[in-house]
């Protein structure tokens, strides 16, 4: 029964999250439970809404089931495609800072990285004066059995743009009912949903050892396009190890770009909570010095600082800065470890000093500026 398999996918899910090829704290194995929770429910959604005759867009990636350093900053949507079908992508351009289309051929794995058969930002599509557009493609794209189309709709400030709408139609199905269920199409679900879990899994925890822990600790790598990422995006990434008396502070040109960010994640390759604390921050929640330069504290003692990027209890944990929206390479990190005492020293750090009650305050508006997303 697809059932039995499912539920011996969830426990040897449970196995490789107590047993991780890395050591964990009693914290890190309740955020990998939680994780592991995330995983179950994003398995069962994809499989289950996966329909390649009526294909909807997903949103499988999300503050409560987090896979891949996701974005704190991108409703991500997804949908699944065949390979003789053609498609009608059509909706409202919303304000947010970016908003990017991708085909890959198939999805992420523990061997490899998808081919990208197309990928480009809103800019190619004729917007309409009102903000609506339509994007027709099919079979001359080249499309493959699991082709994927993947929709990121990216943020830089989280109180003042709007996500717009989006849908996914297939052309030559359009008006035909969708077929009866039967239980060999749920058990073949559940079939699906199992191996999906595992591979996902499998898939973060092989991503991070192929790109960012291959880098000195402590360190950030020169901006590059992002690896399966689009071609208007870079990215810088590293991974930290502080002491509680330690502090990284990351020095980074604000950038022309539309979206730039930074944010620290887990040892699961995950974001950590960026709804209620601050573990990431775009250029537009970030504090510019007049020099133009953004600098960013990574510690786990609160520096009273606007830039403060929030440890969260972790030790270690990743590192990763994004620009979109653009073509040209933007100017690189720099990166020092110092004392957390000398902190309150540094001339360069003077003028984004907040208070407790103005740190509670950007906390807040974090929460509104999720709350107004409405992903779950």
């Amino acid at each position: 029964m697809s059932l039995d398999l499912f539920r011996d996918a969830i426990e040897e899910a449970e196995q490789l999250i107590r047993n991780p090829p890395f050591d964990i704290t009693e914290q890190e194995l309740a955020e990998g439970l939680d994780y592991l929770a995330g995983s179950i429910r994003s398995a069962i959604q994809m499989a289950f809404d996966h329909d390649l005759e009526h294909p909807v867009l997903i949103n499988p990636t999300h503050q409560y089931s987090r896979q891949g350093l996701d974005n704190p900053d991108a409703v991500y949507f997804n949908a699944n495609l065949t390979s003789d079908a053609s498609y009608v992508v059509s909706g409202r351009r919303g304000t947010t800072a970016d908003l990017s289309f991708q085909i890959m051929s198939g999805g992420y794995t523990s061997s490899g990285t998808p081919d990208t058969l197309a990928a480009f930002d809103d800019r190619s599509l004729p917007v309409a004066d009102d903000g609506t557009f339509e994007w027709r493609f099919g079979p001359e794209l080249g499309l493959r059995k699991g082709s994927t189309l993947i929709v990121r709709e990216v943020y830089s400030d989280w109180l003042a743009e709007d996500r717009g709408t989006l849908r996914i139609q297939r052309l030559d199905t359009a008006g035909v009912p969708r077929a009866p269920v039967s239980v060999e199409r749920i058990e073949k679900r559940y079939a699906v949903a199992a191996k999906l879990l595992t591979g996902r899994l499998a898939t973060w925890f092989a991503f991070p050892e192929w790109f960012t822990y291959k880098e000195p600790v402590n360190t950030l790598t020169a901006p590059a396009t992002t690896p399966g990422g689009l071609p208007t995006q870079f990215s810088s990434i590293g991974h930290y190890a502080l002491a509680d008396d330690e502090a990284l502070v990351v020095s980074v040109p604000a950038s022309a770009a539309p979206y730039q960010s930074i944010q620290v994640g887990s040892k699961w390759y995950v974001s950590t909570d960026y709804e209620h604390h601050q573990t990431s921050l775009t250029r537009a929640q970030s504090h510019v010095d007049d020099d133009g330069m953004l600098r960013y504290v990574i510690s786990a003692q609160d520096p009273g600082l606007a830039n403060w990027l929030e440890t969260t209890g972790h030790a270690a944990g990743v590192m990763m800065l994004r620009w979109q929206r653009t073509d040209q390479a933007p100017g690189g990190p720099t990166v020092s470890v110092v004392p957390f005492s000398s902190l309150a020293s540094m001339a360069s750090l003077a003028h984004q000093r907040v208070t407790p009650a103005e740190y509670a305050a950007r906390i807040e508006a974090r929460q509104v500026g999720i709350a107004r997303r409405m992903i779950s």
